[in-house]
């Protein structure tokens, strides 16, 4: 007959091995940490190479304006399919994006593509949280879907247009990219930046984006991974 240590425990299988338990003393707990500023997407890392994260899947309306380059725009697509949301592309210029929409996902579809105009209603919710990406060019129209709970809309602007004013102020977080000494200095009285920040604007690196709130603002660099730099190339301003 096998002895208590080997027998089945109803509803638990097997009795295993015991161990010590995992223990840290009080005053140490303060050592222990993750090095993960906030809860998001990782976008890229700060001045001092820690990651920066936009946190992009919120049970709240979240606008987000980015003034810059598809190559950013399509990196930040590829991560947010990558936390799991579905990734809606609104663009006039579908065969910049179908390689990506390809691309993403192995096989599953989490990358669609549609016309301007002509997004469909997206059915967000907390488990399966939506972002809409709008590349409609310098004065795209009043988009059909727009943000709500659990679903993120992102502009792309490719320079500064008549319309930008009206996006930036109503959104939760705007990125810049290298504009003119002119489009930064419109930028900087709209988003009441200091005049170092201002003028660094028209000589921004590729890649680099200043990323604004109306409290908060950090230049970010953003790091390609080795799948992304194959599937877009190296990080560019211009398209």
């Amino acid at each position: 007959m096998p002895s208590p240590a080997t027998r089945l425990r109803t509803g638990f299988g097997l009795i295993g091995p015991r161990r010590d338990r995992h223990e840290v003393p009080l005053d140490q707990l303060a050592a222990l940490s993750v090095p993960v500023g906030d809860d998001g997407m990782v976008i890229g890392v700060d001045a001092e190479g820690r990651p920066t994260v936009l946190g992009i899947n919120r049970p709240t309306p979240y606008d987000v304006t980015l003034i810059g380059g598809l190559w950013t725009a399509q990196v930040l697509a590829l991560r947010a399919a990558a936390t799991g949301a579905r990734v809606t592309v609104e663009t006039g210029r579908a065969p910049a994006w179908t390689a990506l929409a390809q691309a993403a996902g192995g096989g599953q579809q989490c990358i669609s593509l549609h016309d301007v105009g002509r997004v469909p209603p997206q059915g967000p919710s907390a488990g399966s949280p939506v972002v809409v990406v709008r590349d409609c060019g310098m004065r795209p129209p009043r988009g059909r879907v727009v943000s709500g709970p659990w679903q993120s809309v992102v502009t792309l602007l490719p320079y500064l247009s008549p319309v930008a004013p009206r996006l930036m102020e109503k959104s939760g977080v705007v990125g810049v990219q290298r504009v003119s000494p002119d489009e930064a200095a419109q930028i900087g009285r709209i988003m009441h930046l200091p005049s170092a920040e201002t003028e660094a604007l028209s000589t921004l690196a590729d890649g680099v984006t200043l990323w604004c709130t109306a409290r908060d603002r950090q230049f970010v660099m953003t790091q390609a991974t080795d799948a992304e730099t194959g599937l877009l190339g190296s990080a560019r301003r211009m398209d």
